[in-house]
């Protein structure tokens, strides 16, 4: 009787030599290319501080698959896997995953700079790629010395190494030396593993930039869905419903797809992004359909197509769903081209229906179908026009296709208001006729009672007194009319006459104001009655400037002014140079109120500079270091006042605002 220990090691053994048949043959169906030929191994790229931004070209790095997933680093760096690395320019191989269930390595070698200092970092574009493992060369470590680090889509954002929406990657200093890295990288879809070197220097605003045009496309979709959600609630017009969510479904795609959606609003749920990335592109079609039709009202304008489109939309919205969750065959995007290419057609059918809006839906779709090219051919591993613009041409599709669609939405319920109004005038027209129809019909049975009856010759009778009687009293009426008339014109002229005296009372008032101003009689309280605003100030240091002695440009001497935007400033009329009424006083650059800086001068003139700074920052409200350097300043121009030449005892106050040396100051600093 046989062993059965012995059977069963037997048994072990054969299912050791079938797993190792299995992998060889996977193997050699994965590189075929590798056992006829010795593959061309990648470019070396060489980093220099003049290019901060280096795009990864298809002959910078080379690729290996291992359609058995069980390769190691130590693997691919020998020397039987390292050969069949092929470079991916002339392999035929696209720059993207075309076998879900298969790893793909890829090897980099950099040239650093010799004058290197700072890092650079390695930027995958694609963010949903499920598993990317990055090996580095330990710095200062042997040859064989390598590190990792390890994150994916499949993971929490935390194990990123840097809280961005795409994999970005260290490149630790290495001045003068090359170095060779790996990337192992798994997706269960046909994503894309085209990247790019920042440097240190030039990484911040490349994605400060990045962001902020992120936040504006953002910014717009919010506001075109809160303006079209008010629409809606005002109007209850469900087709600015479907906007609306056609809108959300559309943000909720990009979110996914540019990765901000993992990294601020779902970081934790690497399932759930997975679960949105296949269910946002679904709403998207599903929304669109359901806008599409109550825009172009196909249920009764073409209601064959509409029934063809509804049911072309479900089918794909089924398969879709059918291959994202069982298939994964990665060309769903194929799948959206029937429906979308079916709506674009319901939509040319309406506009040759006399649907004049329906143009700015398909300019709309052809927008957006244009940039999908890019996205397809990124997809199919074609470079075509691969370029950062091209990778966001699809946000600014949908930006413009957003605001098309807002307004042929816009234009659509107009032309049904004015429609509206016009068969609303023509009922009106038609019940005006009726009308006056049957006035004319009342008149005539009127008259005709009128002549059957003999006794209407009486009420005539009377009627025609009682006009007299009427008449002679609107006479008597408009005799008292004229008379109070005559009586409001002369009311009219002492009105006149009152409000004449009253504006000399008020210039009286202000005189004698100004006149106690410079007597030194005045508190702040009635100082800021006359100079009550930065206004006011201003226009007086401008007639105490201009009005006597005219205009003349510090400039260049021009005697010729007019206005400028700044309050009573003036404006040369040859060289145009601007100068403030406050420009050549003490007043000038002055960091508080104007009209306190007006009434601290004219309390030290009349204090005769004793007045100490402190009880002038109490009057003004001032902090006492402003109000201690304004009196220095002040009291300097009153020291240099009373040594002028001309100076005279009692003088007013104005001399010392118009100070020499500010003029002086003024001159040396305006250029020649």
């Amino acid at each position: 009787m046989p062993n059965p220990l012995l059977l069963a090691a037997r048994a072990r053994r054969w299912a050791r030599l079938l797993r190792c048949a299995w992998r060889a043959a996977l193997l050699a169906w994965a590189l075929p290319g590798s056992l006829q030929a010795a593959a061309h191994p990648e470019d070396t790229l060489v980093m220099a501080p003049a290019r901060p931004e280096l795009y990864l070209e298809e002959n910078y790095y080379s690729v290996l698959e291992d359609p058995t997933d069980r390769l190691t680093l130590a693997d691919v760096r020998g020397p039987a896997w390292g050969r069949r690395f092929q470079q991916l320019r002339g392999s035929g191989h696209p720059p993207n995953i075309q076998h879900p269930r298969s790893t793909y390595w890829l090897r980099l070698t950099v040239r650093h700079a010799p004058t290197e200092t700072a890092a650079w970092y390695l930027e995958l574009y694609d963010s949903h790629i499920g598993s990317a493992v990055f090996f580095r060369p330990v710095p200062g470590g042997a040859a064989t010395a390598y590190d990792s680090v390890a994150t994916g889509a499949r993971q929490p954002f935390a194990t990123r190494p840097h809280p961005y929406k795409n994999f970005l990657f260290d490149l630790p200093p290495r001045p003068g030396q090359t170095a060779t890295y790996y990337l192992r990288l798994r997706s269960d879809t046909r994503t894309s593993f085209r990247a790019m070197l920042h440097s240190g220097a030039g990484l911040i605003p490349e994605l400060s930039l990045q962001y902020w045009l992120l936040g504006c496309f953002y910014g717009v979709l919010a506001i075109m869905v809160l303006y079209n959600l008010i629409l809606f609630f005002f109007l209850k017009e469900r087709t600015y419903l479907y906007y609306v969510l056609y809108v959300l479904s559309g943000a909720l795609l990009f979110l996914s797809e540019d990765g901000l959606g993992f990294q601020y609003f779902w970081p934790h749920g690497p399932d759930l992004n997975h679960f949105i990335g296949a269910v946002a592109p679904v709403l998207l079609l599903l929304t669109f359909a359901a806008y599409a039709s109550s825009f172009l009202d196909t249920g009764s304008r073409l209601p064959a197509l509409h029934r063809l489109g509804r049911g072309v939309v479900l089918g794909s919205t089924g398969l879709l769903l059918l291959d994202a969750a069982v298939v994964h065959s990665g060309f769903s995007f194929w799948l959206y081209l029937l429906p979308y290419g079916m709506l674009y057609y319901v939509g040319w059918q309406a506009f040759r229906s006399g649907l004049r809006p329906a143009r700015y839906l398909l300019l709309a779709q052809a927008l957006v179908a244009t940039s999908l090219t890019f996205l397809i051919m990124r997809k199919l591993g074609i470079n075509f026009y691969s370029n950062a613009y091209t990778v966001y041409s699809l946000n600014v599709a949908f930006v413009l296709e957003v605001v098309i669609l807002s307004y042929a939405l816009g234009e659509k319920i107009k032309g049904m208001m004015d429609t509206t109004l016009l068969t609303q005038h023509r009922l009106l027209k038609q019940l005006r006729k009726k009308h006056q129809a049957q006035d004319r019909l009342v008149e005539q049975m009127r008259e005709n009672q009128h002549l059957k009856d003999q006794l209407n010759t009486e009420l005539e009778a009377l009627v025609a007194q009682r006009t007299g009687e009427l008449r002679r009293q609107n006479e008597t009426v408009a005799t008292q009319n004229r008379e109070l008339l005559e009586a409001n014109g002369l009311l009219a002229l002492q009105s006149a006459a009152i409000e004449k005296l009253n504006g000399e009372l008020s210039r009286d008032l202000h005189a004698e104001k100004a006149a106690r101003i410079e007597a030194r009689e005045v508190d702040f309280g009635e100082f800021s009655q006359i100079y009550p605003d930065k206004d006011a100030c201003l226009r007086y240091l401008a007639d105490l400037k201009w009005a006597h002695d005219g205009y003349r440009c510090r400039k260049c001497g021009h005697e010729k002014s007019c206005e400028a935007r700044e309050p009573h400033a003036r404006r040369c009329t040859r060289c145009r140079y601007v100068e403030s009424a406050t420009a050549g006083t003490l007043l000038q650059k002055c960091k508080f109120s104007i009209v306190k800086a007006l009434y601290a001068v004219f309390l030290l003139h009349a204090h005769r500079g004793n007045y100490s700074p402190s009880e002038l920052a109490r009057v003004l409200d001032l902090r006492p270091a402003t109000s201690w350097a304004f009196a220095q300043k002040v009291l300097a121009a009153l020291q240099r006042r009373r040594l002028a030449p001309d100076h005279e005892d009692g003088e007013p106050w104005t001399h010392v605002l118009l100070d020499a040396t500010v003029e002086a100051e003024l001159a040396e600093i305006e250029p020649s």
